[in-house]
């Protein structure tokens, strides 16, 4: 077991790729951009190149390099239009125009997933009103589910699949500790409500990638998630 765990340390990246998330906040840093990327938002109507780049005083170039890059990103959709309102031959080629994405974008550091916690609580309240059974239990195989849903879409190593959840996984021994709570506040406040989800949730990972030899365990310690990743009795 512990020869596992060594194999997977070493064929890990010594630098994970950046977020895409980040990628994209740090897109925003150039000046430029942003005011490119706060121009297109505020508008009603999907933005031209031409328009943006009278717009701020810039070259159509320019506008066009640092819309695109925004685009790239998805912080923008492009969309194609023709302005004219003629259509058929002769009507011209449609225009590349910019508008909002509705891809959301939220950074934190240490990474936390809210979000994720809040829509279990919520489907479990729903189900449970409508069942009437007991809102811990509904909890419990949502987040169960969840897990092994994480698990089959990544399909990949276990350390990978923590790691891009927020996790923060190292070895200790034979055994996984997890150096970050992706529900850190919630988790202090609620501890056992979302300790319990997240023991259930994480039971559902491994589940997914049939890491038999390995089960979860609830193991608070200060600074660490509260679920432990033990070798399986």
């Amino acid at each position: 077991m512990a020869v596992g765990f060594t194999l997977v340390i070493v064929d890990r990246p010594k630098e994970t790729p950046p977020r895409p998330d980040v990628s994209a906040v740090a897109a925003l840093d150039e000046p430029t951009r942003r005011r490119l990327y706060d121009h297109v938002v505020r508008r009603t109507s999907p933005v031209s190149r031409d328009e943006a780049a009278e717009a701020l005083g810039l070259a159509r170039k320019t506008a066009a390099f640092h819309l695109d890059r925004l685009a790239e990103e998805e912080l923008l959709d492009v969309v194609y239009e023709r302005r004219s309102g003629r259509t058929g031959p002769g009507a011209g080629r449609p225009a590349k125009l910019y508008r909002r994405s509705a891809r959301e974008v939220a950074v934190s550091l240490p990474e936390r997933h809210y979000e994720l916690a809040g829509r279990l609580l919520a489907q479990a309240l729903e189900e449970s009103e409508a069942t009437g059974e007991p809102v811990r239990t509904v909890l419990h195989r949502k987040a169960h589910e969840l897990g092994t849903q994480i698990a089959g879409a990544d399909r990949t190593d276990l350390f990978t699949v923590l790691d891009e959840h927020g996790f923060e996984p190292r070895p200790e021994d034979d055994a996984i500790v997890l150096g970050n709570c992706p529900f850190h506040a919630l988790a202090r406040s609620h501890t056992e409500t979302v300790c319990g989800m997240n023991l259930h949730l994480l039971t559902g990972v491994l589940e997914g990638l049939d890491e038999g030899t390995l089960q979860a365990r609830l193991a608070p310690s200060p600074g660490r998630c509260c679920v432990r990743l033990e070798p399986a009795a």
